[in-house]
């Protein structure tokens, strides 16, 4: 879609701990806007006021967003251009927004989203581990049941993963992701931009027994699988199977393992469905 002329609805980063880590673009289109919707007005008025900005501020937050959708297509219809923002970082990323902006979107109003602070990259370029490829996960869910789920699935994938956790999950987290993943390479990641930020890296057994304070925003960047093995020492049936567990159907399967052994996919097959019997 081209950017036409009609108002737009701005996405603002702001900082993440640091209140100088922000652009001079986003200052200007703070300033540009004539609403600003925020999370909270208390965390937003702080900043707007080191910069001597002031603009109309409306909450918009997990819980009224639904709402504030129309409000937001009636503000865009009057002729007025919307800035969102969140408490901190890049609006939509674990943060609300996503369904102002598709709201939006659909009704054919401009989105413009500016570059700016957000947590997980930082974390990730200082964690000594594989930069890219790598997979942005965000919070995983803090019902445990539900969280071994989510990581089961994840226990293959071969990138780099990065998490956000609050503080009183952190131990308990690592601790899942060590059952289900076995004991990874980690770097927690804690006030990145802050003071005190800290990067604590090695075997999530090394880290979780490390003495760092539990207290602000952390990170988790977690090594991806390592896929490779042997499949001379495997039988067919469990080779088939190991790609089944991957995620990949069953004639996919059948395929990589033809591919992997040279062999015909026929034979493969066939081998496959007599000892499954």
């Amino acid at each position: 879609m081209l950017m036409s002329d009609k108002p737009s609805l701005y996405l603002i980063p702001t900082p993440i701990g640091n209140l100088d880590d922000i652009t001079i673009r986003a200052l200007k289109t703070l300033e540009l806007v004539n609403i600003i919707l925020c999370e909270d007005t208390r965390e937003t008025s702080k900043l707007l006021s080191k910069y001597n900005i002031k603009n109309k501020l409306v909450s918009c937050h997990e819980f009224n967003e639904d709402k504030m959708k129309d409000k937001v297509l009636n503000y865009l219809e009057s002729g007025l251009n919307v800035g969102l923002v969140t408490d901190q970082g890049t609006p939509l990323i674990s943060d609300p927004g996503y369904k102002v902006v598709e709201f939006i979107a659909n009704h054919g109003y401009n989105i413009v989203s500016l570059p700016g602070a957000t947590a997980f990259v930082p974390a990730l370029t200082i964690s000594a581990l594989a930069p890219s490829p790598f997979t942005f996960y965000g919070f995983l869910n803090a019902k445990k049941n539900k969280q071994f789920k989510e990581l089961e699935s994840l226990k293959n994938h071969p990138y780099t993963l990065i998490f956000y956790e609050a503080p009183h999950r952190l131990i308990e987290t690592l601790n899942n992701i060590k059952e289900i993943f076995g004991d990874r390479k980690v770097c927690v990641v804690r006030e990145i931009s802050k003071k005190y930020e800290q990067a604590v890296r090695g075997k999530i057994s090394e880290v979780v027994e490390t003495d760092f304070p539990i207290k602000g925003e952390f990170v988790i960047v977690v090594e991806g699988a390592n896929l490779e093995f042997d499949f001379n020492s495997m039988s067919i049936v469990d080779h088939v199977d190991f790609y089944i567990n991957d995620g990949n159907t069953k004639n996919d399967a059948i395929k990589l393992v033809a591919k992997e052994r040279g062999i015909p996919k026929s034979i493969i097959y066939k081998e496959y469905l007599e000892k499954k019997k």
